[in-house]
């Protein structure tokens, strides 16, 4: 059989690697990553032969990098200088010798003999500086990566088939692989959300790319419309709370004439028209994910400010607007988060919304799925049932230093990675937690041992790691502001 890995990986990730092949996922052959003469290139040029400690010029070392554009930016961050990078990527790992894409990143620097955090949002990035929580923590270097197929990031033309979890995981490996020479020092991988969920993919495939995992409010979903979800928002929070939400529902589609023509003309007017889908349909969808939005964003004590039945339309077109997001269903939103919601349809799943209580008010029965929001059929491409359960499992049995941080009331922590700490990982949700949820809004015990452990991971000595203690309780306090690597889809990307 054809070797198929650098490194020795345990048999049972050479059994997922397999797995997933078999769904045409899996590390790529050997010939997809970086040839090693250019690796020797790199260590050639960036670092000096008689003192590999010294620190090298960082554009000079970066512009050695075979493959990568640089263009040095502006940084308000101290002790910093931020770089934005394009890096020549195969649009299928498997076949490297094809088509080509240049995969955008940022590079915020500090020495090269810092640890490194490798962040993923899952989906675009901006192109202005910023440090994610652990990279504070840490005062790390940071490699910000753009998702294959959003922002630039994308070939052309786009074969969707290449859209995978298994390309996306290969694409980091390549980058690590051209970065690792320069930046020797640990490595930890981050991302929230998709960008966790991201993380998780390349660190099950490539399990020796980096050190630790540190993973936000990352689900683990069973298919493209699964119905523990349903279960979760049926006991989440108090009952009173949850009776309200559904009488919203109730009332808004009751008076469906009345409101769907105010919506549209709302959304035409804010740039964000609904034509791809229909006001009715968007309409319809908006009041199907209100209950997600809610527990996903908003403080439970504002469940009391929802309109009652009966309340003026402009109250019920101003709780939609602010929960849900007249953009979240808009044609430039369909248009920009397509590549989630394909991975969504065919491989990283999403959840089902309970329409029990809308019976006879709902015209779009089922149809509130990730299908629905792709501009062009995903029908043809299926649903992999089988990839994000073999990573479940390499998860709990395997995934060594990995630190998973979930909201207790956050939806998307119904389906929450299962770790065991004798692999020296952990699971730790934020009391009261949404979405945001992130080290800092741990209680002060925990949030002290999640950040002992990653300082430990990284290799720090006990004064740096006291150093890293304060620096936590800094951000904890909000003094030092961090960028969340949460990609809110109510509202148009940043640009910055």
């Amino acid at each position: 059989m054809r070797k198929l890995f650098r490194r020795p990986f345990t048999a049972l990730t050479c059994a997922i690697a397999l797995g997933l092949q078999a769904c045409g996922e899996g590390p790529p052959p050997e010939q997809g990553e970086a040839p090693p003469a250019e690796v020797a290139a790199v260590n050639a040029q960036a670092l000096p032969s008689t003192a590999q400690d010294v620190e090298p010029d960082i554009l000079v070392a970066l512009q050695s990098i075979p493959g990568l554009t640089v263009r040095e930016g502006p940084t308000r961050i101290p002790g910093t200088r931020f770089f934005i990078l394009t890096y020549d990527q195969p649009a299928d790992h498997w076949h490297p010798e094809g088509q080509r894409f240049q995969q955008r990143m940022t590079l915020l620097h500090r020495s090269t003999q810092a640890p490194m955090v490798l962040a993923s949002t899952g989906y675009g990035i901006g192109t202005s500086a910023g440090q994610t929580e652990p990279t504070a923590i840490l005062q790390a270097n940071q490699l910000l990566v753009e998702h294959r197929f959003f922002g630039p990031s994308i070939p052309e033309p786009a074969n969707w088939a290449h859209l995978t979890l298994g390309q996306a995981a290969a694409d980091h490996h390549r980058i690590v692989s051209a970065f690792k020479s320069l930046y020797g020092a640990k490595w930890v991988s981050t991302g929230a959300s998709k960008g966790g969920m991201t993380s998780v993919y390349h660190r099950s495939l490539y399990p020796n790319d980096v050190d630790a995992t540190v993973a936000y409010v990352a689900p683990s979903s069973h298919g493209p419309q699964d119905p523990r979800y349903v279960h979760f928002l049926s006991t989440v929070g108090d009952a009173a709370c949850r009776e309200r939400i559904r009488d919203f529902q109730h009332d808004a589609l009751s008076r469906r004439e009345e409101l769907v023509p105010q919506v549209a003309a709302a959304a035409t007017a804010g740039g964000a028209p609904l034509d791809f889908l229909g006001a009715d349909k968007a309409f319809e969808f908006m009041v199907l994910e209100l209950p997600f939005s809610f527990w996903q964003y908003s403080p439970p004590e504002t469940c009391t400010t929802l309109p009652e039945p009966g309340a003026p339309a402009e109250q019920v077109l101003e709780a939609l607007s602010g929960i849900v997001g007249y953009y979240s269903f808009s044609d430039p939103a369909i248009q920009y988060y397509a590549p989630y919601y394909f991975q969504a349809g065919t491989q990283l799943g999403s959840y089902r919304s309970d329409e029990r209580h809308l019976r006879g008010l709902v015209r779009y029965p089922r149809q509130y799925a990730p299908a629905a929001l792709v501009p062009f059929p995903i029908e043809p491409y299926g649903f992999d049932f089988w990839s994000i359960p073999l990573i479940e499992t390499w998860v709990k049995a395997r995934g060594e230093r990995m630190l998973f941080i979930y909201g207790e009331l956050d939806p998307w922590s119904t389906n929450a990675f299962d770790v065991r700490e004798r692999n020296d990982s952990y699971r730790l949700f934020v009391p009261g937690g949404n979405h945001n949820s992130s080290i800092s809004r741990l209680p002060e015990t925990e949030r002290a041992f999640a950040v002992e452990r990653l300082s430990t991971w990284m290799g720090l000595q006990p004064v740096e790691q006291e150093r890293v203690a304060r620096k936590a309780a800094r951000l904890a306090s909000g003094e030092e502001p961090v960028q969340s690597l949460i990609i809110d889809r109510r509202r148009p990307p940043s640009q910055e």
